[in-house]
């Protein structure tokens, strides 16, 4: 059978091209469950959680007796009560157990599977018997454990867990326990008692903290393209191929995947590339994530679904994209919190980012969207489109000439707060519907602060830097050429566009050409 991307659910080393995961899993064995903790791994959808626990489960069968459990197959009715839940978790344990076939637990696991029924109490007892007559420690596995986030009885279950692991000294029981999920134990609590006073009550306060990164490196989505290469020869060039998908993805193992699996299953079968070696290539990714970013996915719904749920959340992404905003990370705020455990934010230099390019671009397109009806700046965009494309090339000077005479006259007149506020979010509209189809933008994290933001603009293969920036003076907008010259270096363009939001009652409004050295800025005063 030959190997091919995943996207849907588990993946497997004999069945699907996939990051190697032997570095994560010696780390987490002898960090974690070699020393006895007690942890969870709780990420964003298709994190590639279920894919380490079965992998882990494997790596550690030599030295324990891992019982892997799968929260989604037990049905709702088993939650209802402590007489249910114990009945359905015995019968699944002893099932699991005896995949095993480890006999040095056989007596007991009889105990337990027919010595019912037990209450939650009774049934800790028989299975601390079971750990303790076990030849080999036992590591017991829950994934999904989100299954059972509605409701009470799963918190007493972890209530015992606790108490059992705070006195195994004297009493045996289980050598690990790893949870997975979406949510942690402490937002768990959250959804079933959301009053203030018991928000951060945990049942479970003695899990020890599981930092491991998970996210792809651009060296493993390399040793996954390798072994790729080795199979089909398309003479890609590894390393750069292996960069380009990072900087899009940040190595969100779900997004690596997909946009591996359009190139591989999708872009090579377009007539606008001729071979393999043409699909695997920058402009082949470019495709390939315009395509996933028009796809109704699990992930993307449940990016959508939190968005409309948390609106302190939604309303801080919106003033990151939009506006700069420097937003400080502090883990006692809830709408960051919530966000990283989403996946949608991530922690970098003491700031809060969105976690990657491919989520940012799906949210401005989302929030456009919403935008779009009731926007001027869309519809003065929508109207002038059809002169900017000259030859299958966009004519971005032309671009920034027109979005200067259409500013000024809908907008010259307002203040200071208000262009800083929505300057960059009109000239986004307005250029939305210019590229739309066909290209593609985003806004370059590494620049994005309140004075100043990079936008990428991409269409048909051809790159434009458009820096947007506040004005604050002739030295400051001097250091701003320098710095766009530098990243016209980093994107080997020799050309690169600014738009300046002026509120100096002597500027010079309109568009204007500058040269340095061998770059060439266009320069748009509003």
């Amino acid at each position: 059978m030959e190997r091919y991307f995943n996207t849907e659910g588990l993946c497997v080393p004999e069945e699907h091209y996939m990051v190697r995961l032997d570095d994560r899993l010696e780390k987490i064995k002898r960090l974690f469950v070699d020393r006895g903790k007690y942890f969870i791994i709780n990420r964003g959808r298709q994190y590639g959680k279920t894919t380490t626990l079965r992998a882990l489960a494997e790596y550690l069968r030599d030295d324990y007796l891992v019982v892997s459990m799968d929260f989604q197959m037990m049905s709702t009715a088993s939650f209802e009560n402590e007489n249910k839940f114990v009945n359905a978790f015995v019968r699944y344990f002893v099932k699991s157990v005896k995949e095993k076939e480890n006999t040095s637990v056989w007596k007991e696991l009889m105990v337990l599977e027919t010595g019912g029924p037990f209450d939650m109490d009774e049934m800790f007892v028989q299975l601390g018997k079971i750990c303790e007559v076990s030849t080999k420690p036992i590591v017991m596995m829950i994934d999904e454990v989100d299954s059972a986030s509605n409701n009470q009885v799963f918190l007493d279950f972890l209530a015992l867990l606790r108490g059992y692991y705070l006195k195994r000294e004297n009493k045996s029981i289980f050598q690990s326990v790893i949870l997975a999920g979406v949510y942690d134990i402490k937002n768990l609590k959250l959804k079933i008692r959301p009053e203030g006073e018991h928000k951060y009550n945990s049942p479970w306060n003695i899990a020890a903290k599981f930092n491991l990164d998970m996210s792809f490196s651009t060296d493993q989505i390399a040793r996954m393209l390798w072994e790729y290469e080795e199979d089909n020869k398309t003479g890609m060039d590894i390393h750069a191929i292996a960069k380009c998908v990072y900087e899009y993805t940040s190595g969100y193992p779900y997004l690596v995947s997909a946009i591996c699996k359009l190139l591989d299953e999708e872009i090579s079968e377009s007539n606008d590339f001729k071979d393999m070696a043409s699909v695997w290539t920058e402009e082949g990714i470019a495709e390939a994530v315009k395509i996933l970013l028009k796809e109704n996915t699990p992930l993307f719904d449940s990016m959508v679904k939190q968005l409309n749920i948390y609106k302190d959340l939604r309303n801080m992404i919106e003033e990151i994209l939009y506006q700069g905003k420097e937003v400080f990370y502090s883990p006692d705020v809830e709408s960051i919190n919530i966000g990283m455990m989403f996946g949608l934010l991530k922690e970098k230099n003491n700031h809060v980012v969105i976690s990657n390019r491919i989520f940012e671009m799906r949210l401005l397109n989302m929030f456009i969207a919403e935008e779009a009806v009731k926007s001027e700046a869309y519809r003065y965009g929508q109207r002038d489109k059809n002169q900017f494309i000259q030859d299958s090339r966009l004519n971005m000077d032309l671009v920034l000439e027109k979005f200067v005479e259409y500013f000024t006259e809908l907008y010259g007149e307002n203040d200071e707060r208000f262009v800083e506020a929505y300057g960059r979010k009109f000239f986004l509209l307005y250029l939305k519907p210019i590229i739309n189809g066909v290209g593609n933008y985003y806004m370059e994290a590494q620049t994005r602060d309140a004075k100043r933001t990079d936008v990428i603009v991409d269409y048909l293969g051809e790159q434009f830097v458009v820096e947007l920036k506040i004005w604050r003076g002739n030295e400051y907008n001097e250091r701003g050429e320098e710095q766009l010259i530098g990243y016209l270096d980093y994107f080997h363009q020799k050309k690169g566009y600014m738009l300046s939001f002026n509120f100096n009652k002597r500027k010079e409004v309109g568009v204007k050409v500058i040269e340095v050295g061998d770059k060439v800025i266009v320069e748009a005063v509003v």
